[in-house]
């Protein structure tokens, strides 16, 4: 598998960037690629692992070792196909998976992981280039129909496998344009939008049906999904955001992430003010930046304001700072807690943590935040007497994840059960709610997870659908 010695001749040399000087100008991506020589070069440090623990780290099964050798062999075309018998969009995990099947990797041991997500992107990507990427039409009709609710990475590989699968598919999306959290909730400098408009088209001559601006349980009733449809999918995402439940937290420049995310993606997508920003102006432009949550949306946020140019960025989390490296003995084959540092992080911010926001000040709009440092002591956070201190504001972004589906329309009109965090219960084998005709699966079933978990999700909910319907699935696994 790849060239027997590869790791021991070659380090570890992944994608650069642009200068953040540059690439602070615009919203367009700014990884700057490897060529074809250097990637094969890349490939052939994978090193015929006796057990590929990468497969162990990735949630959509990726057979890497298989299109990693293909790559090094200059085989693209077949390694797409492999790529692309386990995942639906890697495109989209190429360029936004945080990548656990490198801190799988074996080589991760010694801090040298093959590069596994920039040779899946650059696969997915050649293969678009040279024409590769064909609608997968199917050879017959099963006359069953399938109602998908969220056009999100869930909804969308559930829809497209059901859809080759010959069954008749229909994806409701309340946005205007479908995409889910991939398409508002993700910056284009991390995933320009064309990305999926391309699959959508390829989706629409497979024969997905997309009914985008149509709310189920709003504009649509579940019973009419239920008249009209063999089996409904739920995939609508956990849209529900964690609340600042603090003195001020109602000021208007206390906003929450998504927002302010999602008008800046409909800026970028050509909107008009008034279509990006029905609800009024949110910009970080020559303010005072503070995020709460130091998560990936968090560091979303710290680009976006960036670009907008604000005139200071603060991320705060409320968790101790974690180590710089983490003990392989303990965590490896696992996903590690160690520090990570985004690209966005590197275009300038300053990061603080064990850090509580106790009471937002100002009286018409925010000025400021009172803050406290917090210590961890046999896992329960207790306030450091005398550590209070006040941080300097204009725009605070709530970025401290989501509880779950939002439960209002949808989820009331369908009855289903729900389990203890609030997401709506369905196991992973069958992927059924309570109700037999109605399915769930991605962030509605697992609470706030990773657009490769969602795939795979959506994925798996394909294949048992398929057989509930047909009693015989050959749709993978």
């Amino acid at each position: 598998m790849g060239k027997e010695t590869g790791f021991l001749e070659l380090d570890r040399q992944d994608r650069g960037y642009a200068d953040p000087k540059e690439r602070l100008k615009h919203y367009k991506e700014f990884v700057i690629p490897h060529p074809e020589p250097a990637l094969k070069a890349q490939a052939s440090r994978c090193m015929n692992c006796g057990i590929p623990y990468c497969h162990n780290g990735c949630p959509v099964n990726n057979i890497i070792p298989d299109w990693n050798h293909l790559v090094y062999e200059g085989d693209w075309q077949n390694a797409l196909e492999v790529l692309h018998s386990t995942n639906n969009f890697p495109e989209f995990t190429g360029r936004i998976c945080p990548a656990p099947c490198e801190a799988s990797c074996t080589l991760n041991i010694i801090d040298q992981p093959v590069t596994i997500k920039s040779i899946e992107c650059a696969i997915v990507d050649k293969g678009w280039e040279n024409g590769w990427i064909h609608p997968q039409v199917p050879a017959k009709r099963t006359g069953k129909t399938v109602a998908v609710v969220g056009s999100g990475p869930a909804g969308l590989a559930a829809a497209q496998q059901l859809a080759r699968a010959g069954h008749s598919v229909t994806v409701f999306e309340k946005n205007d344009r479908a995409g889910g959290l991939l398409r508002y909730g993700i910056p284009d400098f991390k995933m320009e939008k064309h990305l999926i408009n391309r699959r959508l088209v390829q989706m629409e001559a497979e024969g997905v049906q997309f009914r985008t601006s149509t709310e189920v349980g709003v504009h649509v009733s579940i019973e009419s999904l239920k008249e009209n449809f063999d089996a409904i999918v739920l995939s609508g995402g956990a849209e529900d955001p964690r609340r600042l439940e603090i003195p001020g937290a109602e000021l208007p420049g206390v906003r929450l992430a998504m927002e302010f995310l999602t008008q800046q993606n409909k800026r970028v997508a050509g909107d008009d003010e008034l279509r990006a920003a029905p609800r009024g102006t949110l910009t970080a432009t020559g303010k005072h930046v503070i995020v709460i949550g130091g998560g990936d949306t968090g560091s979303d946020c710290v680009g976006t304001s960036n670009r907008q140019g604000a005139a200071s960025v603060t991320q705060l989390e409320i968790m101790p700072k974690p180590p710089e490296k983490e003990d392989k003995a303990l965590t490896w084959p696992d996903w590690p807690l160690k520090l990570r540092t985004s690209s966005s992080h590197e275009e300038g911010v300053a990061r603080d943590w064990s850090v509580l926001a106790k009471r937002v000040i100002g009286e018409n709009d925010v000025t400021g935040l009172e803050c406290v440092r917090v210590e961890w002591v046999d896992g329960r956070m207790q306030e450091v007497a005398g550590s209070e201190f006040v941080l300097k504001a204009d725009l605070i972004l709530l970025a401290m994840g989501f509880v779950g589906p939002r439960k209002q329309g949808l989820l009331d009109q369908a009855g289903v059960a729900l389990d203890g965090r609030g997401n709506v219960a369905a196991n992973v084998i069958d992927y059924r709610t309570s109700d037999p005709q109605i399915f769930a699966c991605g962030d509605m079933r697992r609470g706030q997870s990773l657009v490769v978990w969602a795939i795979r999700e959506g994925r798996q909910a394909a294949r048992a659908v398929d057989e509930a319907l047909m009693g015989v699935s050959e749709l993978p696994r």
